[in-house]
C-alpha cells in the first residue's frame, strides 16, 4: 500500500496530521511489517487519523496502541486499535502499557515534542523493543525551538542526544577508549531525515564477515 495515496484517498475519516515528506520514511522502514503480526505504539493520538492509517497500512494482523494525555482519545478505539491515557514521561504508566501489549515492534513518537519527554520515552522504551524493532521520532524540528525545550546545540535536546548515540553505534571501532554499550550491541542503524530520526534494532550479533583474500578475488 502507498501510504501517501491512502492519506489522500481517505478524506472522510478522522484527520491525519503528518508532514508530506514523512510518508516515504514510513514506507521505507515499516514495509517489512505489513501483513504481519506487528504490535505498534504511537505516542500522541492527535485526532485519531493516524491510528486508522496504521491499521489500514499494516493489515488485519496488526495491533495498534495509542497513548495520549487527553481523555477524549479513548474515543479513537476500534477493532485492532487500543488507547491508553497517560503521559509519555510517566515511566510507570509506560510500564503498564508495555506489560499489557508489549513487546512492541514499532514505536512512533508523535507526542508532546517536549525534548525532555522525547528523551525519557526513548530511554525507557527502546531497549524493550522486539529484536528487529523500529523506533521513529518525528517532528524533531522542535529540538531547535525554545518553547519545546530546544535550541541550537543545546545538549539535552534529542537531536544532540542522537548525535552522541552515533558514536555509541560505532564504539566497536573506536581507538580512543570509547566502550561499547547496550545501545551499541542492540542497534543496527540510525537514519536521519528532515525532522525525523529512525533507530533500527539489530537482529544479529555484530561481527566481521569472512574476508576474501587476493587470490580468491582473482579467481572470481
Amino acid at each position: 500500500m502507498n501510504l501517501w495515496a491512502d492519506f489522500h484517498g481517505n478524506t472522510d475519516g478522522p484527520v491525519i496530521h503528518k508532514w508530506k515528506h514523512y510518508f516515504p520514511v514510513y514506507e521505507r522502514h515499516f514495509a517489512p511489517f505489513v501483513n504481519r503480526s506487528v504490535t505498534l505504539l504511537e505516542i500522541g493520538c492527535g485526532d485519531g487519523g493516524s491510528l486508522q492509517m496504521w491499521k489500514r497500512f499494516f493489515g488485519p494482523h496488526a495491533q495498534i496502541v495509542g497513548i495520549d494525555i487527553e481523555p477524549r482519545a479513548k474515543e479513537f478505539e476500534d477493532d485492532q486499535i487500543s488507547v491508553r491515557i497517560g503521559s509519555q514521561d510517566d515511566l510507570a504508566f509506560l510500564d503498564t502499557v508495555v506489560d499489557e501489549f508489549g513487546p512492541f515492534d514499532i514505536v512512533i513518537d508523535d507526542g508532546s515534542h517536549i525534548q525532555a519527554h522525547v528523551a525519557a520515552s526513548f530511554a525507557h522504551l527502546y531497549a524493550g523493543l522486539s529484536k528487529n524493532g523500529v523506533y521513529l521520532v518525528e517532528d524533531l524540528h522542535t529540538a531547535y525551538w525554545p518553547d519545546f525545550g530546544g535550541g541550537q546545540g543545546k545538549p539535552d535536546t534529542f537531536i544532540e542526544i542522537a548525535k552522541g548515540l552515533v558514536d555509541e553505534l560505532n564504539a566497536d571501532h573506536s581507538r580512543d577508549g570509547l566502550l561499547a554499550t547496550e545501545f551499541t550491541r542492540m542497534t543496527h542503524s540510525m537514519c536521519f531525515y528532515d525532522s525525523v530520526i529512525v533507530f533500527e534494532r539489530g537482529i544479529y550479533t555484530k561481527k566481521w564477515a569472512p574476508r576474501i583474500g587476493r587470490e580468491e578475488k582473482k579467481k572470481r
